[in-house]
């Protein structure tokens, strides 16, 4: 591994964790080049929410490859490109009555972020933003700025502005009424807020500690900004696609977003995409006004349109997601009541799940203990302070099962001192 220590970048992170040379990987689990076999409970940090390598969708994909179908393609026409959009509008949007126009941006969820940001800066005229505290929307200079980690803020080198932090869901444990802050400075002439453009959330924070929002919070917040005519912003790049249960995290709010951003797991097999879903009648952008040289990355179209066909022609998928969220959450509700050395709190939803530690390093120890034992999992939150799950959405139940022990396990070993 001296190759990686002598010429990669000390800002390479996950591999100082995992410190393994991974090499195949299949489903939920992958091997190293010494044959061990890892279960994975981290998914590319969702970006493989079917699993790795998925069968149906690599075979499709090396179909595509072999016939030499385009590949790199910016923003011109292509068959990959016109039977994805096809199938999202039919698959996706259709069935759930939501009226979008399809913006490819840069393939990734931060490139996604900023072009929301700019387009509803464009829409409204106004330059301001409300973001949540412990928000996570990327690490480029505009999706920094409705960012909420000190750290990853800290990298910018520069003053973050034009965004003002609000209260998330349950911020201040229930003592204060939801939105009493933000409707008093929207109101208050002499609370020097500048007039927002949009608010950008996320449905449940992942990087930010597996923070669910109630339902009839985001129904609050979709109220509140319609009532103000503020344009609302979904992040669902790591929460979309699945993760919470339905294809998009805010279906069980019954809300409809003014834009939607939508990346990691909607190409289906890791390959780079990203999508902002428009209202039509903000679609207010200029030829090339936000542009990017991988936009039309052909491939993902290929994989995503597949993935779309496989998993989303029923609602098989949705009702399984759930089915093993619930007993993800049960197993986490019976480690927190076994666990008497320290303070523990289940977290999440669908099969976004996490633990948080009173003891807030005890997260990262747990996560160690995992990995020793063959599971891969991250911790997240401002102080790394939840152990964090994201099990590829296909996983089976003995596979869960298995990665449920050993999450047991490895916290009886950690906060027992063993």
């Amino acid at each position: 591994m001296t190759i990686f220590e002598d010429v990669e970048s000390e800002v390479r992170s996950y591999c100082r964790n995992w410190p393994v040379v991974f090499d195949t990987a299949k489903g939920a689990r992958l091997w190293d080049v010494d044959g061990n076999s890892y279960l994975d409970f981290f998914a590319g940090a969702g970006a493989l929410n079917y699993g790795h390598n998925p069968e149906p969708l690599k075979k499709k994909l090396l179909e595509y490859l072999s016939r030499d179908g385009i590949t790199h393609g910016l923003d011109m026409y292509t068959t990959a490109k016109g039977e994805f959009l096809n199938t999202f509008r039919e698959k996706i949007l259709a069935p759930r009555n939501l009226d979008y126009k399809v913006q490819f941006p840069g393939p990734t969820g931060a490139n996604a972020v900023e072009s929301a940001l700019k387009l509803a800066r464009k829409i409204t005229g106004k330059e301001a933003m409300v973001n949540f505290t412990n928000a996570f929307h990327g690490m480029t200079l505009g999706a920094l700025s409705v960012t909420g980690n000190s750290m990853k803020r800290g990298g910018a080198g520069i003053p973050l502005v034009h965004a003002t932090p609000m209260p998330f869901d349950n911020y201040f444990e229930g003592k204060v009424p939801d939105f009493l802050w933000f409707e008093k400075v929207l109101t208050d002439t002499g609370s020097s807020l500048n007039e927002p453009a949009a608010v950008i959330v996320e449905t449940v924070q992942g990087e930010g500690g597996i923070n669910p929002a109630r339902i009839e919070w985001l129904q609050g917040l979709a109220e509140l900004c319609k009532r103000h005519e503020i344009l609302l912003i979904v992040d669902d790049v790591q929460m979309g696609v699945g993760r919470t249960g339905p294809f998009f995290s805010f279906e069980a709010a019954g809300i409809q977003p003014d834009i939607v951003t939508i990346s990691k797991s909607i190409s289906g097999y890791g390959l780079p995409m990203a999508l902002v879903l428009i209202k039509p009648e903000f679609d207010i952008w200029g030829p090339g006004e936000h542009n990017g040289t991988f936009r039309g990355h052909n491939p993902a179209f290929v994989t995503g349109t597949e993935a779309i066909h496989r998993f989303w022609s029923d609602d098989t998928l949705e009702r399984e997601t759930i089915r093993k969220g619930e007993k993800v959450e049960e197993a986490f509700n019976r480690i927190v009541a076994d666990t008497k050395s320290t303070e523990l709190t289940a977290k999440g939803r669908g099969l976004a799940r996490g633990l948080q530690f009173a003891q807030e390093e005890q997260a990262a120890k747990v996560c160690a203990a995992a990995f020793e034992r063959g599971l891969l999992m991250e911790t997240s939150g401002p102080q790394s302070e939840v152990m964090k799950i994201l099990a590829p959405l296909t996983i089976t139940d003995d596979e869960l099962d298995e990665g449920l022990a050993v999450v047991a396990e490895s916290v009886k070993v950690v906060t027992s001192g063993g």
